[in-house]
């Protein structure tokens, strides 16, 4: 199983960008993928969720109505749309697969909201 993430970069405050995490490896859809993200000084938190397999999402308060989770099963992708980005947005974003109580982790992508 490989994860690979990118479509990080600057944006300014308001802006917007759309993270994609390629999935390869997956022999079945009962998986789900989450994004991850982890600004400088502080600990690793979760964004986002999606399953596979039926798309039911969930979020983080902190970007509840910010951010939109997806996937194109068609082309083993899930993206991350961020919209009305914040300051605090600023951090390395990772994704993460969770497949029979196994985790995989992609590289991360570098997000950085100037104000």
């Amino acid at each position: 199983v490989q994860l690979q993430a990118y479509g990080g970069g600057l944006v300014q405050a308001g802006g917007s960008l759309r993270l994609s995490c390629v999935a390869s490896g997956f022999t079945r859809d009962d998986y789900s993928i989450a994004w991850f993200r982890q600004a400088p000084g502080k600990e690793r938190e979760g964004v986002a969720h999606i399953v596979i397999r039926d798309g039911a999402t969930e979020y983080a308060d902190s970007v509840k109505g910010r951010f939109t989770i997806s996937r194109d099963n068609a082309k083993n992708t899930v993206y991350l749309q961020m919209n009305s980005l914040k300051p605090e947005d600023t951090a390395v974003y990772y994704c993460n697969a969770v497949w029979s109580t196994r985790h995989y982790w992609g590289q991360g992508t570098l997000v950085t909201v100037s104000s």
